[in-house]
């Protein structure tokens, strides 16, 4: 099949070379004439695990290849999707659908042929109606369908997810549409990943639905890590216990400093707005999404507390800034409130992220980065793990203690055991674990 992807960000440059590499002819498009020229010599504007390579073997292969001009690509092909960015909107929180809808416009005046435009894009219900409505507008007589296929794809895992999916969901208004994408997905039928066929609005609100309801899974458990430190209890045995229930299941049980990224805050927020301006809505996740806001910003309390009650003057060291492993993506990340919480609080930064720095210099320009984990802790009066990479997991806690000017490890993701951390002199403070007597008697202060 003759592919175009519309955009070269994360979901439109994973997916375009993994169906390249299934062994479709596949053009990526993008205005970003330094992305083209970034990507076209051999790099990629993104850091995911073995995206890199995959690119390279599809384009040495002539497989995939990359432009600037959409007109060419778009009248030759079978099937054109729509992966450009849809950001929250400023000031009222809508999905931003600019760029699709601009895309749709350019797309109209280029077809030549019977084509599927398909929006891979996480769009509100009722964006398929409108890029048709645009194409029509566009270009009268063009013979086209328009379709829904959301991705579900993990940051540091999304090659594995396009090759071998929970599920493929397909939004289509015509078998026409449908026959095209079935050939399109037809490698995967191998690895037999169940296909969905859906109505169009279906498969644009399955995305939302999917994405708020894994968001609201983490805020449950970082409500029950708030009531375990409460209780004396352990957030991590709690986990265990309900995630063996297969109606629950172990994933996104883990509580830690909130959700970030590039997907739950801003489609929670979407979704959220959609229902209201449709008169339906959706009370638990309008409080999933405040709830994980406030926890965000609560965690610079939590290493405030950690210390004595005051930062003013001191030095804090991160581990980790990125919202996740294995990404380079700052977006809404929890470092960022806890950065901003801290500072604002007297508090000097240092940091080391493997891959967010850069990012991160942006956003955060009054952070000291530094080149490795342990030169955070140099003069630190508390080091804070914030984001789990694997190379934070298995410290020398002796040689991290030997240069903080105070003992302090306050641990976002329970990495360490306390007992291990207390073992190299350090007073440990996890997350959703008993109080230790240290934090006991901190606390009743």
């Amino acid at each position: 099949m003759r592919i175009v992807m519309i955009g070269t960000g994360y979901v439109g440059l994973v997916s375009g070379a993994c169906f390249a590499d299934f062994g479709h002819d596949v053009v990526c498009v993008d205005k970003d004439e330094a992305k083209i020229a970034l990507l076209e010599s051999g790099g990629v504007p993104i850091y995911e695990p073995g995206l890199e390579q995959l690119v390279a073997t599809n384009v040495a292969e002539g497989r995939l290849s990359f432009t600037t001009d959409l007109t060419g690509p778009v009248g030759a092909a079978d099937v054109v999707f729509i992966g450009v960015g849809t950001p929250a909107r400023r000031g009222d929180g809508h999905a931003d659908l600019s760029y699709v809808y601009a895309a749709a416009r350019e797309i109209g005046a280029a077809l030549r042929g019977f084509t599927v435009v398909v929006t891979k894009s996480t769009v509100p219900v009722g964006t398929g109606d409108e890029v048709e409505r645009i194409i029509r507008g566009v270009n009268p007589g063009a013979q086209f369908a328009v379709a829904s296929n959301p991705e579900f794809l993990r940051e540091g895992a999304a090659i594995e997810d396009f090759k071998r999916p929970d599920r493929i969901v397909v939004g289509v208004e015509d078998e026409s549409a449908r026959q095209v994408l079935e050939e399109v997905y037809r490698p995967l039928y191998l690895n037999r990943s169940p296909v969905l066929f859906t109505a169009r609005r279906t498969s644009e609100l399955i995305k939302y639905a999917a994405n708020a309801f894994l968001a609201m899974k983490i805020t449950f458990i970082n409500e029950i890590a708030d009531l375990c430190e409460a209780v004396s209890a352990d957030v991590q045995d709690v986990s265990r216990g309900i995630g063996l229930d297969n109606r629950i299941g172990t994933k996104f049980l883990h509580a830690g400093p909130g959700y970030g990224g590039s997907c739950f805050p801003k489609d929670t927020l979407a979704l959220v707005k959609t229902a209201q301006s449709y008169g339906s809505p959706v009370r638990l996740i309008e409080t999933t999404a405040a709830i994980n806001d406030d926890r965000k910003r609560a965690m610079a309390g939590r290493v405030i507390a950690a210390v004595g009650g005051s930062v003013q003057g001191r030095t804090i060291g991160l581990l980790g800034l990125t919202f996740k492993p294995n990404t380079d993506d700052m977006r809404d990340a929890p470092s960022i409130d806890i950065v901003r919480g801290l500072i604002s609080a007297g508090a000097r930064i240092r940091a080391y992220d493997p891959e967010g720095m850069e990012a991160a210099r942006a956003m955060l320009p009054e952070v000291t980065y530094v080149d490795n984990a342990y030169a955070v802790a140099d003069g630190a009066a508390a080091v804070v793990l914030v984001t789990e990479w694997n190379q934070f997991r298995a410290l020398d806690l002796s040689r991290l203690r030997e240069r903080m000017a105070s003992p302090v490890l306050v641990d976002l993701r329970n990495v360490y055991h306390a007992d291990e951390a207390e073992r190299a002199g350090f007073y440990h403070v996890g997350i959703g674990r008993p109080l230790r007597p240290v934090e006991q008697a901190r606390a009743a202060e």
